[in-house]
């Protein structure tokens, strides 16, 4: 991207950051793994701090049930993939937009692919599936990438119990428990920063499906929670890069 003067849409960012610090976000590359629920609102918090160039990968569609909590469903956007959609947006938000577009299933090989692909600034994990996840991490650890990673937001309401913990200091997350036990039969452990939550789980919020990919268990969620999960996660990424 060529760097010149500040345009005015982030004069506001620039006055609180500064320019210095301004610039950098605008010469990074931050890749978005997930633009559901936490990922899309991540992304565009991203896009409107003013980061350079957005990498965003996610093969799902809008779905009625997205409408709740999902920044691209809209009763007009049902069907379409949701990665197009944010790009347009992101492109409406920042006409200098570097994007990128996979609107693509990460699978546990094609992460190696992914990783090296590009220069990448920092990674934001929003994957809500076991395996994929943790090879997400897990990769971008041997790569030496930052990444920040989101727990789960499901079945949970109670916005102010949000917290930044290193993974292995989580509680009263399923998702977290999950991670742990997979990440530590793949390798050393090592800190992970993620974005949870220390409310319990509803219990009666969670329903046990079959019908889709890699998930066994489906829970209830409230408009506001995704949302704050991916604010926190943009914070990380613009307070570390």
């Amino acid at each position: 991207m060529e760097l010149t003067h500040t345009p005015s849409w982030l004069e506001r960012t620039a006055l609180l950051l500064g320019e210095e610090r301004l610039t950098h976000l605008r010469r990074s590359h931050v890749l978005i793994v997930g633009t559901g629920g936490v990922g899309a609102y991540a992304a565009e918090m991203l896009c409107r701090a003013g980061v350079g160039h957005l990498t965003l990968v996610d093969a799902d569609t809008v779905q009625p049930s997205n409408i709740n909590r999902q920044l691209p469903a809209l009763h007009s956007t049902l069907g379409k993939p949701k990665v197009d959609i944010l790009a347009e947006r992101f492109r409406d938000i920042n006409p200098e937009l570097e994007l990128t577009v996979r609107a693509e299933y990460l699978k546990d090989g094609s992460i190696p692919e992914l990783l090296d692909s590009a220069r990448f600034d920092f990674i934001v994990d929003a994957i809500d599936t076991i395996s994929p996840k943790c090879h997400l991490i897990s990769e971008a650890w041997q790569r030496r990438i930052p990444i920040v990673s989101s727990m789960g937001a499901g079945a949970k309401r109670d916005l102010t119990k949000v917290r930044f913990a290193d993974l292995w200091e989580t509680y009263h997350c399923g998702l977290s428990k999950a991670v742990r036990k997979r990440l530590q039969k793949m390798g050393p452990k090592r800190k992970l920063p993620v974005v949870f939550s220390t409310e319990q789980a509803d219990p009666h919020a969670v329903l046990l499906i079959d019908n889709e990919q890699n998930k066994k268990s489906t829970a209830g969620t409230v408009s506001y929670m995704p949302a704050v999960f991916g604010c926190y996660l943009a914070q990380y990424v613009i307070e570390h890069l």
